[in-house]
């Protein structure tokens, strides 16, 4: 039986969103002691001097307690502003929001202005507390192939709250980590290829990369507008369908009844043998349930898809990373050209462990006119979108895959990347922009592992309907307990 180092928090800690609407309703807890009891376990476990020093968060909103007296005093008038009222949720440091860095963990931009980004609005409006931001791997882990996956130099290495010296993934490795364990409800992760997926993987929580531009991404710092997109992460699939239809504006759907036909993509699979065996099962676990799977090979990535979105993302980044820095409020770097200048000032901050390769490339790759981009743009598209997804769901509404093997150590000495460990999944959904979801399925050697859902482009809702029929047979077939927060262990 696990014990949970903050026993004190610990109902309020993993109560669902449904849950806590309910006592919030009924008046059993108030909004400011639901702030105030997440933000003291965050201080038990976060910071760099706590026992179990996460460092999953970057900041915390100064007027987190502040909101959330004004929600509770609404509540008291009858006033309900939306579906989260009194709710908090942490949103990634990529992502601006009034009175919190969105830094994307640079100090590049640690003192500079933010502005409340869009999806930030919406979840105000909804009655949301956006209690504090998460930390993530430096600029959404587009800097460098020797890059450790949840590393910043504004916030240092996240940990994993399984166990805490393996990865909690990349790049949304604290909003992972903070929902795992129990620091919030709710979180906003970033994707553009597999930084929402692999950390809810890693980290045991359900996680949605929406079809890109159904969640705006203006006033968050990018690396390519044609992957680019925020997405929900929580711990049941229920409250990620609550924060995608808030994110999103779409009313919120069930479809308890829909018809979905999946198809499990026999050839993609992750080359660790537990994790594959547990999809294995999951799939015998479905077809005794009643689900109609159909086994197909599907197109997998080799050498050139990679190679032309990594020419796609360099692109890209040299454009988008300019703008948006020119754009933004305040003074401080620029441009992309900055960025190289102000690291190579203050490498022994931004640079102790490895390098920003990829930025180097980017700023010199001639964008998106350069005719290198638009061929290897054009035969990316094309793999993914006619050679992969679409013959894969040819008579199916979404594919299913494992994940990611359990989460590695982190190494800063020798980078913290684990490629092998994909079945490279996220990576047709990426290009072409379509939506992809993980939900847990079981541990292995006392680490999650998690199923890939993907499907056609604005289908979420059927995505997420697929993810709870996983959901309740991964609940009625194994135990899935909660994290550990297991010290490093030998070999």
């Amino acid at each position: 039986m696990t014990t949970d180092p903050h026993p004190s928090s610990t109902e309020i800690a993993y109560a669902s969103v449904g849950e806590l609407l309910d006592r919030l309703e009924e008046g059993s807890l108030t909004s400011e002691q639901l702030v105030a009891t997440l933000l003291a376990r965050i201080e038990a476990m976060d910071t760099p001097t706590s026992p179990i020093a996460l460092r999953a968060i970057a900041a915390i909103a100064q007027d987190a307690l502040a909101v959330a007296v004004e929600r509770d005093l609404e509540r008291g008038r009858g006033t309900i502003r939306g579906p989260l009222h009194g709710i908090p949720v942490i949103i990634k440091d990529n992502i601006e929001a009034l009175g919190l860095p969105g830094a994307a963990g640079s100090t590049a931009l640690r003192d500079r202005a933010s502005r409340d980004a869009p999806l930030v609005q919406r979840l105000r409006e909804a009655g949301a507390i956006v209690m504090a931001s998460a930390n993530l791997s430096e600029w959404a882990n587009m800097r460098s192939p020797h890059s450790t996956s949840g590393w910043s130099a504004t916030g240092g290495l996240v940990g994993n709250p399984w166990r805490l010296d393996r990865s909690a993934g990349g790049s949304s490795s604290g909003s992972g980590a903070a929902v795992a364990a129990g620091f919030t409800p709710l979180a906003i992760g970033t994707e553009t290829d597999g930084s929402i997926i692999c950390p809810a993987s890693l980290n045991g929580v359900v996680g949605l990369k929406p079809t890109v531009g159904v969640v705006s991404a203006d006033y968050v710092v990018p690396i390519s507008a044609s992957q680019d997109t925020p997405g929900p992460m929580a711990r049941t699939v229920t409250d990620v369908a609550r924060l995608f239809s808030v994110l999103s504006g779409q009313p919120l759907q069930h479809h308890q009844d829909k018809e979905i036909r999946f198809v499990a993509a026999s050839n993609w699979r992750t080359g660790h043998v537990a994790t594959d065996e547990a999809f294995e099962m999951l799939l015998l676990y479905m077809r005794s349930a009643g689900e109609l799977i159909i086994d197909r090979e599907v197109a997998s990535p080799g050498d050139q898809e990679g190679a032309d979105e990594l020419t796609v993302l360099v692109a890209e980044l040299g454009e988008d990373l300019s703008s948006y820095l020119a754009a933004r409020p305040g003074a401080g770097v620029k441009s992309l050209d900055d960025v190289i200048a102000y690291e190579d000032a203050n490498a022994a901050i931004e640079q102790p462990h490895f390098g920003h390769e990829f930025f180097t490339v980017a700023a010199a790759a001639g964008g998106r006119t350069s005719s290198e981009y638009q061929a290897a743009r054009a035969r990316n598209l094309m793999w993914a979108i006619d050679t992969c997804l679409t013959p894969a769901l040819i008579d199916a509404e979404v594919l299913l895959a494992p994940a990611y093997g359990p989460a590695w150590k982190s190494d800063l000495t020798i980078s913290g990347h684990a490629t092998a460990m994909s079945s490279g999944s996220t990576m047709p959904a990426a290009v072409a922009g379509w939506p992809i979801a993980s939900v847990p399925i079981g541990l292995v050697d006392g680490l999650p592992v998690g199923v890939t859902i993907l499907g056609r482009p604005h289908d979420e809702w059927t995505i997420l309907a697929a993810a709870r029929r996983i959901e309740a047979v991964v609940s009625a077939t194994t135990q899935l307990p909660r994290p550990s927060f297991h010290p490093p262990q030998r070999g």
